[in-house]
């Protein structure tokens, strides 16, 4: 292996001979120089791996050298030593990006670990990681192998991201165990699902928070005690999207994270419409039967968001005012923040943001968009980029200045699809690829959760022979005419409808401005 290379700058280095000798022992070449000038020159004629460079020598001091270094090569770090611990001196040279700051007398160990820590930190850190997660894997397995409960699946599933995220940002290779992990664990979920769902459904008092449940028992509570909220649902804005993002906010909110369960189907039409209503799907229809699209129809199928909201605050017999804002585009987001103040007087105001949805069918249908979003964390990355750079930030923070409390969610996840199950349905059927609704199916039971009874899980009936069925994991479904057309087209792009950890289990956040 090529040994690192040092170079150090400093007008007494002769009285460092013993610290030189122990790193060039430790493995590392070591260029020392007498003076500034020296050691730009020496940046002029070769290249190094670090500088170690005294702050207070004769002739050209070590702020004028570092500023002259970072100039010839900016991305080389730079360690200051100096005697000083002048915060003036500090501060120039911080601001001049430094890697490190030194106070003198230095030790060889001092000198060692700094050295560590900027040359040496990712392969430390890829390595303290791999060997983690490979502590972690069996306790993993284990929890897959024996969860009973909801809240089981929900640390399972954080514990699955936090390793995604981990292992992804070290560039470990057990990134592809992890994914085997993942599968493994969404079938089990799956098969959970499968089992306790209906269950849910009917027994309210034996289930996790679920979609038409989010009003009723995390926002009417905040506004009973008289808090102004500002309810912000991102679509299809997944847990590790938010875990992704949320250093972003760390300066101006503290937050308290929970989870909650998207209904299925895990679309905008069932699921949102849940959340605003505050009813199943079926409810819906059944009471307000004119504010319900039909799978079948060509209209948006959640135009009448702020209506559902209306007949749920006036269900409960609140009188809350409230506002509610939807953003399509960064226009929209611009023009939302210029007037916010004109929502001061509101209760409750109400911001639905559909990027992350556009983004993952813009995705599928985008050549572009796909070679951007290529696998799981370049998509996380443009999220983080949008969520950086979009309204949505400078929503939050003023909504904080004006006194709200602050919800951030979402109405369901995604999941990156790659198995292709064959469905045979007539025209009617819906087009969703994680979900089919119709009543001529014909599918491999064995591969799906089918629902026969519509009615028992809260779903509308349309027909008295109206059955769903529902992908699992990362399966989607696909019809024998033009088969290997629509395989290709539609393997590896991020969909929602169906049964998986990322679409069903989703972050709630409350931020709370600090």
């Amino acid at each position: 292996m090529k040994k690192k290379r040092i170079l150090w700058a400093d007008d007494e280095i002769d009285m460092l001979r013993s610290h030189i000798l122990f790193l060039e022992e430790k493995g590392y070449e070591v260029t020392p120089v007498n003076s500034g000038q020296d050691a730009i020159d020496s940046i002029r004629e070769d290249s190094f791996d670090i500088v170690f460079l005294d702050e207070n020598m004769p002739g050209l001091s070590g702020i004028d050298t570092l500023g002259q270094i970072k100039d010839l090569n900016p991305n080389i770090p730079v360690i200051m030593i100096t005697k000083s611990e002048d915060e003036g001196i500090m501060t120039h040279a911080i601001g001049k990006k430094i890697a490190d700051y030194l106070i003198k007398p230095v030790n060889p160990n001092q000198i060692l670990l700094s050295i560590k820590k900027n040359l040496h930190k990712d392969d430390i850190v890829s390595e303290m990681t791999l060997e983690s997660y490979r502590e972690e894997f069996g306790k993993i397995s284990a929890r897959i192998n024996d969860s009973l409960t909801y809240t089981d699946w929900v640390d399972i599933y954080k514990r699955l991201v936090y390793w995604e995220l981990e292992l992804t940002a070290s560039g470990s290779p057990l990134i592809d165990l992890l994914k085997i992990q993942k599968n493994e664990a969404n079938d089990s979920f799956c098969k959970y699902v499968k089992r306790n769902y209906e269950s849910w459904i009917q027994n309210p008092d034996n289930r996790p928070l679920i979609s038409p449940e989010l009003f009723s028992r995390k926002v009417f509570p905040l506004l009973e005690k008289e808090e102004k909220v500002f309810f912000v649902l991102i679509d299809n804005f997944r847990l590790d999207q938010w875990w992704d993002v949320k250093d972003l906010l760390a300066n101006d909110f503290s937050f308290s994270e929970d989870e909650y369960f998207s209904i299925l189907p895990t679309v905008t039409q069932y699921a949102r419409n849940a959340i605003f209503a505050g009813l199943m799907p079926a409810q819906i229809v059944k009471l307000y039967p004119g504010l319900w699209v039909e799978e079948e129809e060509d209209e948006s199928k959640n135009m009448n968001e702020e209506a559902l909201l209306q007949t749920q605050i006036e269900r409960f017999r609140r009188k809350y005012t409230f506002s509610y804002n939807k953003i399509l585009s960064s226009s929209s987001g611009e023009k939302l923040v210029q007037n916010m103040s004109a929502l001061a007087n509101k209760q409750l105001n109400v911001v639905v943001i559909n990027f992350v949805d556009m983004l993952s069918h813009a995705r599928t249908e985008s050549k572009m968009i796909r070679e951007l979003a290529s696998d799981e964390a370049a998509y996380r990355s443009l999220t983080r980029s949008w969520f950086k750079h979009s309204s949505t930030m400078d929503i939050l923070r003023k909504a904080k200045d004006m006194g709200y409390k602050i919800i951030l969610t979402t109405d369901h996840g995604t999941v990156r699809v790659k198995n292709p199950q064959k469905v045979i349905g007539d025209k009617t059927v819906n087009s969703n690829i994680r979900y089919k609704v119709g009543r001529n199916l014909d599918y491999d039971r064995k591969k799906v959760y089918d629902i026969h009874s519509p009615d028992k899980v809260g779903l509308p009936t349309p027909h008295i022979s109206t059955k769903y069925i529902f992908a699992t994991g990362d399966d989607f479904f696909v019809y024998p005419n033009n088969y290997n057309y629509y395989v290709s087209y539609y393997a590896d792009t991020f969909q929602h409808g169906g049964i998986s950890m990322e679409e069903m289990i989703v972050p709630f956040i409350t931020l709370t401005g600090k």
